[in-house]
């Protein structure tokens, strides 16, 4: 049984030549450098296993694909179906399908429960607040109004004493001229 290595001598199973090594040594000093279409033929050759290559591993792949997603979901699919052919194994299931949806809705009430009191709490502070402004606004309102009406009743009374006062000044002098006259 004769195997080739990479270097294209032939070699027996217990890895003796069969060449000579003067052969060897004759092929060697007769090789010449490789002319241009030889270099040529050389990469027209591996251009050529490259896209054989390539077709191939794209044409696996586009096999590959499909299958192994058919794969897949055929075990998706006995392992959704494999606890329900079994009487246990329903019961079983179906516990465990009980107690996570326990398990949510319980999730499900205390997230809620917390996001209703955070709003009251919220209402509460808004409304305070509201409340706040609205008295400090009033106190500030009604002060306002008092100090504004004592001002026009202070100036109304000192306005009416100084036309009082003029008026009587007037009828004192009107008086005055008409004893003169008479």
């Amino acid at each position: 049984m004769a195997t080739t290595s990479n270097s294209g001598q032939r070699r027996t199973t217990s890895g003796t030549q069969t060449r000579s090594n003067t052969n060897r040594a004759q092929t060697q000093t007769r090789r010449q450098p490789r002319s241009d279409a030889a270099k040529v033929r050389e990469g027209l050759t591996k251009a050529r296993k490259g896209a054989v290559s390539y077709a191939r591993q794209s044409s696996e792949r586009a096999v590959d694909v499909p299958v192994g997603v058919a794969l897949i979901a055929a075990e998706r699919v006995n392992d959704a179906v494999s606890p329900w052919t079994r009487t246990t194994g329903r019961e079983r299931e179906l516990k465990s399908l009980r107690t996570r949806v326990e398990r949510e809705l319980n999730k499900f009430e205390r997230r809620g429960g917390t996001a209703r009191r955070r709003a009251s709490q919220r209402a509460r502070r808004v409304r305070n607040r509201v409340e706040r402004e609205v008295t400090q606004r009033r106190r500030v309102l009604t002060t306002t109004a008092r100090q504004n009406r004592r001002k026009a009743e202070t100036t109304l009374r000192q306005n009416r004493r100084k036309a009082e006062r003029q008026l009587r000044r007037a009828q004192s002098a009107v008086q005055g001229r008409a004893s003169v006259q008479v």
